[in-house]
């Protein structure tokens, strides 16, 4: 039923079949754990009301109002925080959220998000931060680390009594990429997305792409949101440079995680690409055998975390080359984040020992009797 409401070409007629068995209290559970809340709300309404019982169609009407008005409080959120880089000459390009609602869906709201993600240069980062503290945010990578060279899985800004995460990222922090972030060019090849009454700064829609396969690869695709973001791009923007698109992944390094999103997107949410793209997704053995990895947990949403043996041959695989592969698990293994720093010593330089405790902290969180 999910799978269904999630497709961009769903099919009313079989959402119907299945609405006349399904079990309503663990599919909305279901939803809001994989993030399509709104998917299902929006397509229920297409439904008859015997098919909806009452109190679930009340249910998805709450939810999503209230998605609706959590991502207009974080739009505007994101455009004081555009106008005020801009007036401090710090350029930035949104990447994912609101911008991503609008490309993928035409509709902002319909995307499920819990923060805001921006792309700013590595140079700009500690007045960004001085920025974001002067607006009241809780610095999770305080000024003091910056200064001393200490690079982060993200700079994350927090308002916890209002709810709004920030998140900045660049070519330093966004270690997935399997190789260095062209960030120079994501900033020429910027396009302008229109959100209400602002232009705002996003990624040209064939980097968006690549950008949210290497996302949805790096969390296993376990949410549904995921997938179901790269088949409504493809299939609402229909003039993708699938070349650029290419070369792009090529460049970085990601082209079985790029495949891997669009075998997903076609063989779960029946997305339409070309013929010629859909030749090459299917040619791609790896991704495929990736894809199938992805049902078999897909289902658990992220409750069910694969051991982390499992995670690393997943790892492996997404990168490709025999050669690579090993080289890219062991710097995903290595390269330590704030969640690795000795507290009380982000002042100092202790890369050597936070390389060393990573690969232990990991064993605990992912290994037996870790997250579940």
């Amino acid at each position: 039923m999910l799978l269904e409401c999630a497709s961009p070409v769903c099919d009313v007629q079989r959402l119907r079949e299945l609405a006349r068995s399904v079990d309503w209290t663990r599919l909305l559970v279901l939803a809001q754990e994989h993030g399509v809340l709104g998917h299902l709300a929006v397509r229920s309404r297409e439904l008859a009301d015997p098919l909806v019982p009452a109190e679930i169609r009340q249910t998805l009407h709450d939810g999503h109002r209230a998605q609706v008005f959590s991502m207009l409080r974080m739009s505007a959120e994101l455009f004081h925080l555009l106008e005020i880089f801009k007036a401090n000459d710090i350029p930035a390009i949104v990447v994912k959220g609101p911008v991503l609602g609008m490309q993928a869906y035409g509709d902002p709201t319909l995307r499920s998000y819990g923060d805001l993600d921006l792309l700013v240069r590595q140079r700009d980062i500690r007045r960004a931060t001085e920025i974001l503290l002067g607006r009241g945010y809780q610095a999770a990578v305080p000024p003091s680390a910056i200064d001393a060279g200490k690079i982060p899985g993200q700079y994350l800004f927090s308002k916890p009594d209002a709810k709004l995460m920030v998140e900045l990222h660049n070519d330093f922090t966004l270690r997935y990429f399997p190789r260095r972030l062209p960030l120079e060019e994501f900033f020429e090849r910027r396009i302008f997305v229109r959100l209400d009454t602002h232009e705002s700064p996003a990624l040209a829609v064939e980097d968006e792409l690549v950008f949210i396969c290497i996302h949805g690869s790096k969390h296993l695709w376990e949410r549904l949101l995921w997938i179901a973001d790269v088949a409504a791009l493809v299939t609402r923007q229909s003039g993708i440079d699938w070349q650029e698109t290419r070369k792009t992944a090529k460049k970085v390094g990601a082209e079985r995680m790029l495949h891997t999103g669009l075998r997903l997107a076609s063989d779960l949410l029946h997305a339409r690409l070309p013929d010629a793209v859909l030749a090459d997704v299917q040619a791609d053995v790896g991704a495929g055998k990736l894809a199938a990895c992805v049902c078999s947990w897909l289902g658990a949403a992220d409750n069910s975390t694969p051991s982390i043996v499992a995670r690393a041959a997943f790892r492996l695989r997404m990168r490709g080359s025999r050669f690579s592969a090993p080289a890219y698990l062991l710097r995903l293994s290595l390269s330590p984040t704030e969640e690795d720093w000795k507290q009380g010593a982000a002042e100092g330089r202790h890369g050597f020992l936070d390389a060393l405790r990573r690969p232990f902290r990991l064993v605990r969180k992912y290994g037996r009797g870790g997250k579940s």
